[in-house]
């Protein structure tokens, strides 16, 4: 009797092919909502910060789809060794991906906050900031897609460019605060928009150990530079 195990084993990569294939379209909508929310903040534009904080959705509905493919495919096909590492990688890249839309709907909503500033050294520092982690994204999604251990583990020896150029900012932002009292709430804003990027690339950090796990099979179990000593604020 003929054996099915070839056409099993095909159709198990093909899923496994539309797995990754989802990840890399929540990426891009992630990265999107990146885009505009600096030039949300870029342009002092109420109406796009609207249309940012509603379009979250979407990458809701990507993780909740990345999900139940996933486990339909733990359910249904039990992958073991890397099968296995790919899924639970698909499962915790959708996470984070997810909370990096929050974050940028999150700057995008306070940014309509901080319309009222003038133009100060603490503003000047965010759009660096945004790009900077927007980069990594964009770099770690790239090292997912090639299952590039190395690549990943240069992100990950290298977040702490990000701590300290928030730890900077958020020094700047006190200072601004400071010299205009009256204008105190909106720093506040500010401040917590600069958390909120500098989550995000916290965000693709772990990414970035995801994929070196995946890639190599081992985990990254040293604790990666970190320069930021600022305050806090809970977003």
């Amino acid at each position: 009797m003929k054996t099915s195990a070839p056409h099993i084993v095909s159709a198990f990569e093909d899923a496994l092919k539309r797995l990754k294939s989802a990840i890399v379209q929540m990426a891009g909508s992630a990265e999107t909502q990146i885009d505009q929310a600096l030039t949300c903040l870029a342009q002092r534009n109420p109406e796009l910060a609207r249309e940012i904080v509603e379009s979250d959705a979407r990458l809701d509905s990507f993780e909740h789809d990345i999900e139940a493919h996933c486990m339909r495919l733990l359910a249904l096909r039990q992958p073991v060794a890397d099968d296995l590492r790919e899924v639970i990688a698909a499962l915790k890249i959708a996470g984070n991906l997810e909370r990096i839309g929050d974050h940028a709907a999150n700057t995008a909503k306070r940014a309509v906050a901080i319309f009222s500033l003038a133009d100060s050294a603490s503003l000047a520092g965010l759009p660096q900031l945004g790009r900077l982690v927007r980069e990594r994204l964009s770099a770690v999604i790239d090292a997912y897609v090639d299952t590039d251990g190395e690549a990943a583990l240069r992100i990950w020896s290298t977040d702490d460019e990000v701590d300290a150029l928030y730890t900077s900012l958020v020094a700047e932002v006190e200072r601004s605060a400071l010299a205009a009292p009256d204008q105190f709430a909106a720093h506040m804003h500010l401040m917590m928009i600069a958390k909120n990027l500098e989550r995000i690339g916290d965000h693709a950090t772990n990414i970035a150990e995801v994929v070196y796990f995946v890639s190599t099979g081992q985990a990254l179990t040293d604790q990666r530079p970190k320069a930021d000593h600022s305050y806090d604020p809970a977003d």
